[in-house]
């Protein structure tokens, strides 16, 4: 039965996609894990382990490689415009694009109800599915193997981000602002979310020294969060 519902969820297996995408996996489960979504976790019984857990450590090994990437490669920009470019770089959207140009959608293994909303090309579930591959990636080799993976989509990436402005964004604006006003980093806190697992909304409240300065909402928390700051400014009278 799990079996059946598996092949009906997942069109390319973990060892197609790494051998199309030429990863060399030691651990092969841990690229299985980091293309598993909790939906199908729920559904069938003998898969123990979603990607959760590598999502979160792909996104701080994201945070790590794309920050000393954009150092290295703009030798002149200024500090506040690196942290503004590595934002821009590992938002939701950008990582989104880069699971898609991967193709990742059809080795997502998704519950029948994300299967059926459109899962495998929403922005939040790619995102986080590429975070997991990257955190896959980073344990089952190190981090130089995922430079080499992530390197060539950031310089298009890039590239694309000067080119239309994007490296200004509201996160990046009011923590310039927090920082010359000595009130410390901003801290982006989930108070709700609601609806199912595949069409999540989730509201995030932004607070600067310990006091509330703005709510966001979103499909994702980092959608949200960007509202929120957004929200932030607004009421600081910042644009």
């Amino acid at each position: 039965m799990s079996q059946q519902t598996e092949s009906n969820t997942q069109t390319e297996s973990a060892a197609d996609l790494a051998k199309r995408l030429e990863l060399k996996f030691t651990n092969l489960h841990l690229l299985v894990r980091a293309l598993t979504h909790r939906s199908f976790v729920n559904e069938n019984e003998n898969a123990l382990e979603d990607n959760e857990r590598l999502e979160f450590l792909g996104d701080a090994v994201l945070d790590f490689v794309v920050g000393a990437w954009v150092y290295n490669r703009f030798p002149e920009m200024h500090e506040g415009d690196l942290t503004r470019m590595r934002s821009a770089l590992v938002r939701t959207d950008t990582l989104a694009l880069f699971g898609r140009s991967l193709d990742l959608g059809p080795a997502l293994r998704l519950g029948r109800g994300e299967l059926v909303s459109g899962g495998r090309q929403r922005d939040n579930l790619l995102c986080a599915s590429f975070e997991a591959v990257i955190g896959a990636i980073y344990l089952d080799a190190n981090v130089t193997a995922v430079e080499e993976f992530i390197e060539p989509m950031l310089d298009g990436a890039s590239q694309s981000v000067l080119g239309k402005d994007e490296i200004y964004d509201a996160k990046s604006t009011l923590q310039e602002w927090a920082q010359s006003n000595k009130l410390g980093t901003p801290r982006y806190v989930t108070v709700d979310s609601t609806g199912p697992d595949h069409a999540k909304e989730f509201k995030v409240e932004v607070q600067i020294d310990g006091k509330a300065y703005g709510q966001g909402e979103g499909s994702s928390k980092q959608s949200a969060a960007q509202m929120a700051a957004q929200a932030g400014l607004d009421s600081l009278g910042l644009h």
